[in-house]
């Protein structure tokens, strides 16, 4: 009967970040960009390539040097 409960709290944890969710696809845009999600101004060495969580952060890339 314990396992019934690990079960429903996997499965809780597992659908709680559903493709649906734009915030969500929107993160996973950023990320396969090589890109990550920072609020605030993008740091130096890196661009600004997107945003993140519907357009209220930005999705900052590293610029690579030769």
């Amino acid at each position: 009967m314990r396992i019934l409960y690990l079960l429903f709290a996997v499965l809780f944890f597992l659908f709680q970040g559903a493709p649906g969710n734009a915030d969500f696809l929107d993160n996973i845009n950023c990320r396969s960009n090589f890109g990550f999600c920072h609020s605030g101004d993008c740091p130096i060495s890196t661009t600004l390539i997107g945003t993140c969580i519907n357009g209220k952060i930005n999705c900052c890339k590293r610029t690579t040097t030769p």
